[in-house]
């Protein structure tokens, strides 16, 4: 199903927007501060992949991306149950105008 386009200018506004709030989180971004930290050390190693560093990295790195994409999910599931409601009300206020007609 093709959305026309103003919706689909509509849903990439609202993304970009959830995006950036979600950037601008505090709890976020101390743990990209903390994950950026584990980034740093990782190189301090001679093998990377076999330090603790890197798995500490690692970890975090998954963990943040994590916590980004559930808030992002989470977002778009309130905005398409939203979107959806509102369809549904201006459907039944369609049906109620032919109804009295």
């Amino acid at each position: 199903m093709d959305f026309p386009p103003w919706i689909q200018r509509t849903i990439q506004a609202r993304l970009d927007e959830v995006s950036s709030r979600i950037e601008q989180d505090h709890d976020l971004g101390r743990i990209r501060v903390e994950t950026d930290e584990a980034f740093k050390a990782l190189f301090a190693g001679k093998d990377v992949e076999q330090t603790a560093e890197y798995a500490e990295w690692e970890n975090r790195y998954i963990v943040s991306k994590g916590i980004e994409n559930e808030r992002l999910y989470m977002q778009g599931l309130r905005d398409g149950i939203q979107l959806t409601a509102s369809l549904l009300d201006q459907s039944m206020l369609v049906e109620k105008g032919h109804e009295s007609d």
